[in-house]
């Protein structure tokens, strides 16, 4: 008797084994698949963050050349994202405040076209 127990051990432990295998072998698909995702999410951001830079340049050149100062600019979105963030932390505020500075620069932006074609 003490083979046939032997023998249903084995067996157990061989099928334990053969499903711990195919458990590793999806897993590490699934990191090959992981790791090609995160090399062509990489890629992207970086042409992504080129592209940036590019555009970037192009509109600091139309900026310079319209006579906008783009240091002032900057520091009035930089000032109005806080003033948004620090009103919506208090509650629905802050989505009043938003509305009113998105109108609001769209009305600078006419007016500074506006300008511009004179």
């Amino acid at each position: 008797m003490g083979f046939g127990d032997t023998a249903k051990k084995i067996q157990t432990l061989a099928d334990k084994a053969e499903r711990t295998y195919q458990k590793i072998n999806e897993l590490r698909s699934e990191v090959e698949e992981t790791q090609t995702t995160v090399l062509d999410t990489s890629e992207r951001i970086q042409k992504l963050e080129n592209e940036m830079a590019e555009q970037r340049a192009v509109l600091d050149a139309v900026a310079t050349e319209v006579g906008v100062d783009l240091e002032s600019v900057s520091t009035e979105a930089h000032i109005t994202d806080a003033e948004e963030v620090t009103t919506s932390e208090g509650g629905d505020a802050g989505d009043v405040s938003g509305t009113e500075n998105a109108g609001g620069a769209a009305e600078s932006d006419g007016g500074e076209s506006a300008d511009a074609g004179k």
